[in-house]
Protein backbone atom coordinates (compact mmCIF):
# COMPACT_ATOMS: atom_id res chain seq x y z
CA UNK A 1 0.00 0.00 0.00
CA UNK A 2 1.29 3.44 -0.97
CA UNK A 3 1.00 6.12 1.71
CA UNK A 4 1.60 9.75 1.04
CA UNK A 5 0.71 13.41 1.33
CA UNK A 6 -2.86 13.98 0.14
CA UNK A 7 -2.75 17.70 0.83
CA UNK A 8 -0.70 20.36 2.59
CA UNK A 9 -1.20 23.83 3.97
CA UNK A 10 0.99 26.49 5.55
CA UNK A 11 0.59 29.66 7.57
CA UNK A 12 3.10 32.43 8.35
CA UNK A 13 2.23 35.55 10.37
CA UNK A 14 2.59 38.86 8.51
CA UNK A 15 4.83 40.49 11.12
CA UNK A 16 8.61 40.54 10.57
CA UNK A 17 11.60 41.98 12.34
CA UNK A 18 14.96 42.47 10.64
CA UNK A 19 18.08 41.13 12.31
CA UNK A 20 19.54 44.64 12.11
CA UNK A 21 16.85 45.88 14.52
CA UNK A 22 17.53 43.12 17.04
CA UNK A 23 21.29 43.68 16.82
CA UNK A 24 20.87 47.44 17.49
CA UNK A 25 19.29 46.71 20.87
CA UNK A 26 22.05 44.37 22.05
CA UNK A 27 25.02 46.12 20.45
CA UNK A 28 25.85 43.18 18.20
CA UNK A 29 27.33 43.40 14.72
CA UNK A 30 24.37 42.79 12.40
CA UNK A 31 26.50 42.15 9.32
CA UNK A 32 28.50 39.42 11.06
CA UNK A 33 25.29 37.85 12.35
CA UNK A 34 23.58 37.88 8.96
CA UNK A 35 26.66 36.44 7.30
CA UNK A 36 27.08 33.76 9.96
CA UNK A 37 23.45 32.75 10.18
CA UNK A 38 22.37 33.42 6.56
CA UNK A 39 19.16 34.85 8.04
CA UNK A 40 18.08 38.45 7.38
CA UNK A 41 14.65 38.71 8.98
CA UNK A 42 12.19 36.52 10.84
CA UNK A 43 8.45 36.23 11.41
CA UNK A 44 6.71 36.73 14.73
CA UNK A 45 3.07 36.37 15.82
CA UNK A 46 0.46 39.06 16.23
CA UNK A 47 -0.86 39.57 19.77
CA UNK A 48 -3.80 37.25 19.07
CA UNK A 49 -1.76 34.47 17.42
CA UNK A 50 -0.19 31.42 19.04
CA UNK A 51 0.72 27.84 18.15
CA UNK A 52 -2.95 26.80 18.13
CA UNK A 53 -4.19 29.59 15.83
CA UNK A 54 -1.26 29.03 13.46
CA UNK A 55 -1.95 25.28 13.42
CA UNK A 56 -5.63 25.94 12.70
CA UNK A 57 -4.84 28.21 9.73
CA UNK A 58 -2.39 25.68 8.28
CA UNK A 59 -4.92 22.86 8.78
CA UNK A 60 -7.72 24.82 7.11
CA UNK A 61 -5.47 25.49 4.12
CA UNK A 62 -4.65 21.78 3.85
CA UNK A 63 -8.34 20.83 3.94
CA UNK A 64 -9.23 23.53 1.40
CA UNK A 65 -6.36 22.81 -0.99
CA UNK A 66 -7.58 19.30 -1.83
CA UNK A 67 -11.28 19.75 -1.01
CA UNK A 68 -11.09 17.22 1.81
CA UNK A 69 -14.17 16.14 3.76
CA UNK A 70 -12.79 16.77 7.25
CA UNK A 71 -14.99 14.03 8.71
CA UNK A 72 -12.64 11.53 7.03
CA UNK A 73 -9.74 12.69 9.21
CA UNK A 74 -9.31 10.06 11.91
CA UNK A 75 -6.20 11.44 13.62
CA UNK A 76 -4.93 14.94 14.39
CA UNK A 77 -1.43 15.28 15.83
CA UNK A 78 0.23 18.64 16.45
CA UNK A 79 3.96 18.84 17.06
CA UNK A 80 5.30 21.94 18.81
CA UNK A 81 7.74 23.33 21.36
CA UNK A 82 5.28 26.08 22.29
CA UNK A 83 1.86 24.54 22.91
CA UNK A 84 -0.28 27.25 24.57
CA UNK A 85 -1.43 24.90 27.34
CA UNK A 86 0.64 22.62 29.55
CA UNK A 87 -2.52 20.59 30.16
CA UNK A 88 -4.99 20.90 27.26
CA UNK A 89 -4.20 19.58 23.79
CA UNK A 90 -3.71 21.84 20.81
CA UNK A 91 -4.84 19.03 18.51
CA UNK A 92 -8.43 18.96 19.78
CA UNK A 93 -8.70 22.70 19.07
CA UNK A 94 -7.51 22.08 15.51
CA UNK A 95 -9.86 19.13 15.00
CA UNK A 96 -12.85 21.20 16.14
CA UNK A 97 -11.84 24.18 14.01
CA UNK A 98 -11.68 22.13 10.79
CA UNK A 99 -14.90 20.22 11.66
CA UNK A 100 -13.13 16.88 12.05
CA UNK A 101 -14.68 16.10 15.46
CA UNK A 102 -15.44 13.65 16.87
CA UNK A 103 -11.97 12.48 15.83
CA UNK A 104 -10.76 8.93 16.53
CA UNK A 105 -7.43 9.96 18.02
CA UNK A 106 -5.76 13.28 18.82
CA UNK A 107 -2.59 14.11 20.72
CA UNK A 108 0.15 16.69 20.99
CA UNK A 109 3.72 15.74 20.10
CA UNK A 110 6.99 17.07 21.46
CA UNK A 111 10.45 16.39 20.06
CA UNK A 112 11.91 19.84 19.58
CA UNK A 113 11.95 20.75 15.88
CA UNK A 114 11.03 17.31 14.54
CA UNK A 115 7.77 16.87 16.43
CA UNK A 116 5.83 17.58 13.23
CA UNK A 117 7.61 14.90 11.21
CA UNK A 118 7.21 12.42 14.08
CA UNK A 119 3.47 13.11 13.72
CA UNK A 120 3.76 12.41 9.98
CA UNK A 121 5.33 9.01 10.68
CA UNK A 122 2.59 8.18 13.19
CA UNK A 123 -0.12 9.08 10.68
CA UNK A 124 1.64 6.95 8.07
CA UNK A 125 1.48 3.93 10.34
CA UNK A 126 -2.18 4.44 11.24
CA UNK A 127 -3.19 4.90 7.60
CA UNK A 128 -1.15 1.91 6.40
CA UNK A 129 -2.66 -0.30 9.12
CA UNK A 130 -6.17 0.65 8.07
CA UNK A 131 -7.05 2.12 11.48
CA UNK A 132 -7.85 5.50 9.91
CA UNK A 133 -8.74 6.85 6.48
CA UNK A 134 -6.82 10.13 6.69
CA UNK A 135 -4.47 11.57 9.30
CA UNK A 136 -3.41 15.17 9.86
CA UNK A 137 0.13 15.92 11.02
CA UNK A 138 1.05 19.48 11.97
CA UNK A 139 4.26 21.26 12.88
CA UNK A 140 3.51 24.65 14.46
CA UNK A 141 5.50 26.98 16.68
CA UNK A 142 5.88 30.48 18.04
CA UNK A 143 9.50 29.78 18.83
CA UNK A 144 11.06 31.22 21.98
CA UNK A 145 14.41 32.91 22.38
CA UNK A 146 15.56 34.76 25.50
CA UNK A 147 16.28 38.49 25.08
CA UNK A 148 19.88 38.90 23.93
CA UNK A 149 20.40 35.16 23.38
CA UNK A 150 21.64 33.85 20.03
CA UNK A 151 18.29 32.10 19.53
CA UNK A 152 16.48 35.43 19.44
CA UNK A 153 17.94 36.16 16.02
CA UNK A 154 16.28 33.16 14.37
CA UNK A 155 13.34 31.91 16.54
CA UNK A 156 10.29 32.52 14.34
CA UNK A 157 6.59 31.71 13.97
CA UNK A 158 4.79 29.55 11.42
CA UNK A 159 3.17 26.21 10.82
CA UNK A 160 2.48 23.51 8.24
CA UNK A 161 -0.15 20.77 8.07
CA UNK A 162 0.07 17.58 6.00
CA UNK A 163 -2.92 15.33 5.39
CA UNK A 164 -1.73 11.73 5.04
CA UNK A 165 -3.70 9.08 3.16
CA UNK A 166 -3.44 5.98 1.00
CA UNK A 167 -5.98 6.29 -1.82
CA UNK A 168 -3.92 6.32 -5.02
CA UNK A 169 -6.20 8.83 -6.76
CA UNK A 170 -5.80 11.30 -3.88
CA UNK A 171 -2.07 11.13 -3.15
CA UNK A 172 -0.21 14.27 -4.17
CA UNK A 173 3.22 13.03 -3.09
CA UNK A 174 4.04 9.40 -2.30
CA UNK A 175 6.19 8.93 0.80
CA UNK A 176 8.33 6.08 -0.50
CA UNK A 177 10.07 5.39 2.79
CA UNK A 178 11.29 6.96 6.02
CA UNK A 179 14.22 6.38 8.37
CA UNK A 180 15.08 7.87 11.77
CA UNK A 181 18.26 8.22 13.81
CA UNK A 182 17.91 9.09 17.52
CA UNK A 183 20.23 9.41 20.54
CA UNK A 184 20.22 11.11 23.94
CA UNK A 185 22.22 14.23 23.09
CA UNK A 186 21.58 17.21 25.43
CA UNK A 187 22.03 20.05 22.95
CA UNK A 188 18.84 21.99 23.75
CA UNK A 189 16.21 21.89 26.49
CA UNK A 190 13.55 23.80 28.43
CA UNK A 191 12.35 22.64 31.83
CA UNK A 192 8.74 23.02 32.99
CA UNK A 193 8.12 26.62 34.05
CA UNK A 194 11.12 28.04 32.21
CA UNK A 195 10.04 30.79 29.76
CA UNK A 196 12.94 30.25 27.37
CA UNK A 197 14.98 27.25 26.21
CA UNK A 198 18.69 26.82 26.83
CA UNK A 199 21.25 25.34 24.49
CA UNK A 200 24.45 23.42 24.94
CA UNK A 201 26.60 25.65 22.77
CA UNK A 202 29.15 23.36 21.16
CA UNK A 203 26.70 20.44 21.24
CA UNK A 204 24.34 22.21 18.84
CA UNK A 205 26.29 21.63 15.64
CA UNK A 206 28.49 18.55 15.39
CA UNK A 207 27.10 16.06 17.94
CA UNK A 208 23.60 17.48 17.58
CA UNK A 209 22.48 18.64 14.14
CA UNK A 210 25.11 17.24 11.78
CA UNK A 211 25.54 13.80 13.36
CA UNK A 212 21.81 13.09 13.38
CA UNK A 213 20.90 14.65 10.02
CA UNK A 214 23.70 12.92 8.13
CA UNK A 215 23.12 9.53 9.80
CA UNK A 216 19.36 9.63 9.13
CA UNK A 217 19.92 10.72 5.53
CA UNK A 218 22.61 8.11 4.86
CA UNK A 219 20.49 5.45 6.57
CA UNK A 220 17.53 6.12 4.30
CA UNK A 221 19.60 6.23 1.12
CA UNK A 222 21.30 2.94 2.07
CA UNK A 223 17.91 1.40 2.90
CA UNK A 224 16.48 2.47 -0.47
CA UNK A 225 19.70 2.11 -2.48
CA UNK A 226 19.44 5.71 -3.68
CA UNK A 227 21.94 8.55 -3.96
CA UNK A 228 21.71 12.37 -4.00
CA UNK A 229 21.59 12.58 -7.79
CA UNK A 230 18.43 10.45 -7.79
CA UNK A 231 16.54 13.43 -6.31
CA UNK A 232 15.42 16.69 -7.88
CA UNK A 233 15.10 18.54 -4.57
CA UNK A 234 16.37 18.26 -1.00
CA UNK A 235 15.18 19.82 2.25
CA UNK A 236 16.99 19.80 5.58
CA UNK A 237 15.95 21.29 8.92
CA UNK A 238 16.61 25.02 8.85
CA UNK A 239 17.73 26.45 12.22
CA UNK A 240 19.62 28.97 10.09
CA UNK A 241 20.81 29.16 6.49
CA UNK A 242 24.29 27.72 7.00
CA UNK A 243 23.43 24.40 8.68
CA UNK A 244 21.20 22.97 5.92
CA UNK A 245 23.59 24.22 3.25
CA UNK A 246 26.52 22.51 4.95
CA UNK A 247 24.54 19.30 5.58
CA UNK A 248 23.56 19.18 1.91
CA UNK A 249 27.19 19.58 0.87
CA UNK A 250 28.36 16.88 3.31
CA UNK A 251 25.83 14.44 1.86
CA UNK A 252 26.49 15.29 -1.80
CA UNK A 253 23.41 17.40 -2.57
CA UNK A 254 23.83 20.59 -4.61
CA UNK A 255 22.85 24.18 -3.89
CA UNK A 256 20.33 23.97 -6.74
CA UNK A 257 18.58 21.00 -5.08
CA UNK A 258 18.04 22.81 -1.76
CA UNK A 259 17.33 26.31 -3.10
CA UNK A 260 13.51 25.98 -3.61
CA UNK A 261 12.90 24.86 -0.02
CA UNK A 262 15.46 27.09 1.71
CA UNK A 263 13.06 29.69 3.13
CA UNK A 264 14.86 30.42 6.41
CA UNK A 265 16.70 33.61 5.26
CA UNK A 266 13.35 35.46 4.99
CA UNK A 267 11.43 33.51 7.63
CA UNK A 268 13.66 32.37 10.46
CA UNK A 269 13.45 29.02 12.22
CA UNK A 270 9.83 27.92 12.69
CA UNK A 271 11.02 24.97 14.81
CA UNK A 272 8.47 22.15 14.37
CA UNK A 273 7.35 23.74 11.12
CA UNK A 274 10.86 24.22 9.73
CA UNK A 275 11.50 21.13 7.58
CA UNK A 276 7.80 20.79 6.75
CA UNK A 277 7.79 24.42 5.54
CA UNK A 278 10.69 23.60 3.25
CA UNK A 279 8.79 20.59 1.87
CA UNK A 280 5.67 22.73 1.34
CA UNK A 281 7.70 25.39 -0.50
CA UNK A 282 9.20 22.67 -2.68
CA UNK A 283 5.80 21.11 -3.44
CA UNK A 284 4.67 24.58 -4.51
CA UNK A 285 7.21 24.36 -7.36
CA UNK A 286 7.67 20.65 -8.05
CA UNK A 287 6.47 18.87 -11.19
CA UNK A 288 4.88 15.42 -11.40
CA UNK A 289 7.57 12.77 -11.12
CA UNK A 290 10.00 14.96 -9.18
CA UNK A 291 11.62 13.36 -6.15
CA UNK A 292 12.23 15.18 -2.86
CA UNK A 293 14.65 14.09 -0.15
CA UNK A 294 13.89 15.63 3.26
CA UNK A 295 15.44 15.33 6.71
CA UNK A 296 14.05 16.98 9.84
CA UNK A 297 16.08 17.43 13.03
CA UNK A 298 14.95 17.77 16.62
CA UNK A 299 17.24 18.59 19.51
CA UNK A 300 17.58 16.04 22.24
CA UNK A 301 18.28 14.57 19.63
CA UNK A 302 16.95 12.87 16.52
CA UNK A 303 16.36 13.16 12.79
CA UNK A 304 13.63 11.83 10.47
CA UNK A 305 14.45 11.34 6.77
CA UNK A 306 11.87 10.92 3.99
CA UNK A 307 11.97 10.02 0.31
CA UNK A 308 9.03 11.57 -1.55
CA UNK A 309 7.83 11.37 -5.17
CA UNK A 310 5.38 13.97 -6.51
CA UNK A 311 2.35 12.75 -8.49
CA UNK A 312 0.22 14.28 -11.24
CA UNK A 313 -2.31 15.43 -8.62
CA UNK A 314 -0.04 18.30 -7.56
CA UNK A 315 -1.18 20.24 -10.64
CA UNK A 316 -4.85 19.88 -9.60
CA UNK A 317 -4.55 21.13 -6.02
CA UNK A 318 -1.49 23.39 -5.82
CA UNK A 319 -3.25 26.70 -6.46
CA UNK A 320 -6.24 26.12 -4.16
CA UNK A 321 -4.57 27.55 -1.03
CA UNK A 322 -1.81 30.10 -0.35
CA UNK A 323 1.70 29.03 -1.36
CA UNK A 324 4.66 29.58 0.94
CA UNK A 325 6.01 32.31 -1.32
CA UNK A 326 2.67 34.14 -1.11
CA UNK A 327 2.74 33.89 2.68
CA UNK A 328 6.24 35.36 2.74
CA UNK A 329 5.20 38.30 0.56
CA UNK A 330 3.99 41.70 1.81
CA UNK A 331 5.41 41.54 5.34
CA UNK A 332 4.65 44.11 8.01
CA UNK A 333 7.90 45.22 9.64
CA UNK A 334 8.11 46.21 13.29
CA UNK A 335 10.77 47.58 15.60
CA UNK A 336 12.14 45.71 18.61
CA UNK A 337 9.72 47.31 21.07
CA UNK A 338 6.66 46.10 19.17
CA UNK A 339 8.24 42.70 18.60
CA UNK A 340 9.05 42.35 22.30
CA UNK A 341 5.51 43.25 23.32
CA UNK A 342 3.97 40.80 20.85
CA UNK A 343 6.27 38.05 22.10
CA UNK A 344 5.48 38.74 25.74
CA UNK A 345 9.01 39.85 26.54
CA UNK A 346 7.57 43.10 27.89
CA UNK A 347 5.08 42.54 30.71
CA UNK A 348 2.44 45.21 31.20
CA UNK A 349 1.56 46.08 34.80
Amino acid sequence: MSVGIVSYGAYIPRYRIKLDDIAKVWGDDAEILKSGLMVFEKSFPDVDEDTATIAVEAARSAVRRAGIDAQRIGAVYTGSESHPYAVKPTSTIVAEAVCATPVLTAADFEFACKAGTAAVQTCMGLVASGMIDLGMAIGSDVAQGAPGDALEYTAAAGGVAFIIGSKKSEITAVIEDTYSFTTDTPDFWRREGMPYPEHGGRFTGEPGYFKHVTNAAKGLMEKMNTKPEDYDFAVFHQPNGKFPSRAASMLGFSKEQIKPGLVVPRLGNTYSGSCMMGIAATLDQAKPGDRIFATAFGSGAGADAFSITVTDRIEEIRNNAPKVEELLANPVYADYAKYARHKGKIKLA
